[in-house]
């Protein structure tokens, strides 16, 4: 199952699901899924994620082995 940090670093930064969505050129919809674990992002929304936070890929998600529904 991969996880994110997308609530915790968007927090950081001040920015509102809006915001975010905004500056990725996706719906506030899709960051409400990314945070919600409902879905996994494209491998290019994933970097221009981390990119937009300034953190590598790494820091945004996380992949842990056996915990898959």
């Amino acid at each position: 199952m991969i996880h994110n940090r997308i609530v915790v670093l968007r927090a950081e930064r001040g920015l509102s699901q809006k915001d975010l969505a905004d500056q990725l050129g996706v719906s506030r919809q899709t960051i409400i899924s990314l945070e919600k674990n409902r879905y996994n992002p494209s491998l290019k929304l994933a970097f221009e994620i981390a990119l937009l936070f300034g953190v590598e890929l790494q820091e945004v998600f996380q992949y842990e082995f056996g915990k898959e529904k």
